[in-house]
C-alpha cells in the first residue's frame, strides 16, 4: 500500500519508515570515516565531548527546523520555504536558501557517488581475498605491507576503473529514487539500516574482544582539558554539522512526505541520537584493530582505504571482517546517496512537472557527468584544478573543489540562514504548531536557534575560509588559548 500525505503525495508509511530513512541519510561516510579520523587527530576525548554537546546544541536545532519547513510545505525544498514565508508575512526569496540547498545536494551527490565507487571496489577487493585465501585467515595473506599501501592509489588513479564504478554506484542509486519514495526510498531504508546496524554491532564486538579495546576506551573517552584548544573546537563544530547532512535541504524534503500526527521534535531527537551513537560505536569499532596492529587512527579517507585493510592484515578472520566492513559501509553510503539524489529530484519533479522516472534519470545524467569529473580528478585529470584562482581552492582537483565548496560555503550558509528564517521570519505560531515542543524545552530551543546556532553557523563558515581566525575565535570563548595541532599533540 502506498502511503501519501495530506496534500495526496507520495510518502512515508509510518514513523518508523520514516525515522529509519532520515537516519540513513544522515549516517553515511561522515560517521564511518569522518568522525574516527577527526578524533584521533584532535585528541581524542576532548574532541568527543565536544562534539556530543555541538549535536545538542546546533545540530537537533537546526535539523528540527529544516524538517518542520519541509513538513509544513509538503513540497520541495524551494516550494516549502516560500510557502512557509509567504504565510508568515516574509519575502518568497527566502526560497533561495533552499534552491542553494538543492544545489548543495546535487554536488555532492556527483562525488559521493565516487566515494561509493571506491567502497564497491573494495568489496570486490575483499570477495576475491576472501574466496582465495579461506574464512578464518587473515586479509590479504601473501601481500606485504606496501602492495596492500599500493591498491588505494593504484585504483583512484585508474580513470577508467573509477568512472565505471561511480556509475554503477548512481544506477543503483537511481534504481531506487526512480521507485519513489514509499516504494524505493523507504525500502532501502527498512530493509538496509537494520542490516547496517546489525554489522555495525557485530563487528563492533569482535573488535572489541579480539583488539586493543582498553586503549580505545582510554583514548576515545578520556577527557584532558588541555587538549580543547580552538582547532579541536572549531573541528568537533563541523563534525557535528556535517554529521548530520545540514544545510542540503535533504530534512526539509525528508520532511516534506511526513504525516501531520508525527511528533517532529521526538523523531529528531532519535534521529540524532542515532546519528551520534553511530559515529561513537564507529570509533570503537575501527581503533581497536587499528591500534592493535600498532597503526596511527587517523588520515581521513586513508584510514578506511589504507589504514583498515592492513589492520585486517594482522587479525583472524581478515578477510571475512573486511569484506563485512565494506558491505557495511556500502549500505551507509547508498542510504545517504539516495537521500541526496532525492532533494534535486524533488525539485525537479515540482519545478517542471515531469513524471519521477524522467526527473531522477535527468538529475542521474548530470551528476554522472559532474562525477566523472571528479572521478578522473584524482588521476588523469589531477592538474585539473577548477577554482584554483582563487586561495581557497589553490591546488584542489575537480572532486576536492567540490567538496570544499559544499563543506565550507554552500552548505553552512544554508544552515545558517535555515536558522536565521526559523528563529527571526518565520512566523512564530507557524513554527509552534509544527515543531512539537512545549514548555521550557521549546524556550531553549528558539534560545538556541535564534542566536546559538547562527553564532555557531557563523563561525563554521568562517572557520572554512579562515580556519586560524576562527580558532582564536574559539579559544577565546573557551578560555584558553589557539594552539597549532602540532602543539596541541
Amino acid at each position: 500500500m502506498v502511503a501519501t500525505t495530506s496534500t495526496g503525495r507520495d510518502g512515508w508509511s509510518s514513523r518508523s519508515a520514516f525515522i529509519l530513512a532520515a537516519i540513513g541519510s544522515a549516517v553515511g561516510l561522515g560517521n564511518l570515516v569522518r568522525f574516527p579520523a577527526e578524533a584521533g587527530a584532535n585528541g581524542g576525548g576532548a574532541f568527543v565531548l565536544f562534539y556530543i554537546l555541538c549535536i545538542v546544541l546546533i545540530g537537533l536545532p537546526v535539523l528540527l527546523s529544516e524538517t518542520l519547513i519541509g513538513r509544513h510545505g509538503q513540497a520541495a525544498a524551494p516550494e516549502s520555504y516560500r510557502k512557509v514565508a509567504e504565510e508568515s508575512g516574509a519575502s518568497k526569496s527566502w526560497e533561495l536558501v533552499a534552491t542553494l540547498g538543492v544545489l548543495s545536494a546535487f554536488l555532492v551527490l556527483s562525488f559521493y557517488c565516487v566515494l561509493g565507487g571506491w567502497v564497491l571496489y573494495y568489496i570486490y577487493l575483499f570477495i576475491a581475498d576472501l574466496i582465495a585465501t579461506g574464512v578464518t585467515g587473515p586479509a590479504f595473506d601473501g601481500l606485504n605491507f606496501e602492495a596492500v599501501d599500493a591498491l588505494f592509489p593504484a585504483m583512484i588513479a585508474n580513470g577508467p576503473v573509477t568512472v565505471v564504478l561511480n556509475l554503477i554506484f548512481l544506477a543503483i542509486t537511481l534504481f531506487f529514487v526512480a521507485r519513489g519514495v514509499s516504494g524505493g526510498i523507504e525500502k532501502v531504508a527498512v530493509y538496509l539500516m537494520p542490516l547496517f546496524f546489525v554489522l555495525l554491532v557485530g563487528i563492533t564486538i569482535y573488535s572489541l574482544i579480539g583488539g586493543s579495546s582498553q586503549e580505545t576506551f582510554d583514548y576515545l573517552f578520556t577527557f584532558e582539558p588541555e587538549k580543547l584548544t580552538g582547532e579541536v573546537m572549531l573541528a568537533a563544530v563541523g563534525q557535528a554539522f556535517f554529521s548530520l547532512s545540514l544545510g542540503v535541504a535533504g530534512m526539509v524534503t525528508y520532511g516534506a512526505y511526513v504525516s501531520r500526527d508525527v511528533n517532529l521534535a521526538g523523531t529528531s531527537a532519535i534521529i540524532g541520537a542515532a546519528d551520534t551513537s553511530v559515529a561513537l560505536v564507529a570509533g570503537l569499532c575501527i581503533f581497536p584493530i587499528v591500534i592493535a596492529a600498532g597503526l596511527t587512527p587517523n588520515g581521513g579517507l586513508g584510514l578506511m582505504f589504507q589504514t583498515l585493510p592492513h589492520a585486517f592484515q594482522e587479525i583472524p578472520f581478515g578477510s571475512l571482517i573486511g569484506l563485512a566492513f565494506f558491505i557495511m559501509v556500502g549500505f551507509a553510503a547508498l542510504t545517504s546517496s539516495v537521500a541526496l539524489m532525492e532533494v534535486p529530484s524533488a525539485w525537479v519533479i515540482d519545478q517542471f512537472r515531469i513524471r519521477r522516472p524522467a526527473a531522477v534519470l535527468l538529475v542521474t545524467a548530470l551528476a554522472a557527468v559532474f562525477g566523472t569529473l571528479s572521478a578522473l580528478s584524482t588521476g588523469m585529470l589531477s592538474g585539473f584544478h577548477p577554482l584554483g584562482f582563487l586561495p581557497m581552492f589553490e591546488g584542489l582537483g575537480f572532486l576536492d573543489t567540490l567538496d570544499t565548496l559544499t563543506s565550507k560555503l554552500t552548505m553552512p550558509i544554508g544552515a545558517l540562514l535555515t536558522a536565521v528564517f526559523i528563529g527571526w521570519i518565520a512566523d512564530k505560531r507557524l513554527v509552534d504548531s509544527e515543531n512539537g515542543l512545549s514548555g521550557g524545552l521549546h524556550l531553549f530551543w528558539r534560545f538556541l536557534v535564534r542566536w546559538f546556532c547562527p553564532l555557531a553557523l557563523l563561525l563554521i563558515l568562517l572557520g572554512g575560509i579562515f580556519p586560524d581566525r576562527a580558532a582564536e575565535v574559539f579559544a577565546m570563548l573557551g578560555g584558553g588559548e589557539a594552539q597549532s595541532a602540532e602543539v596541541a599533540e
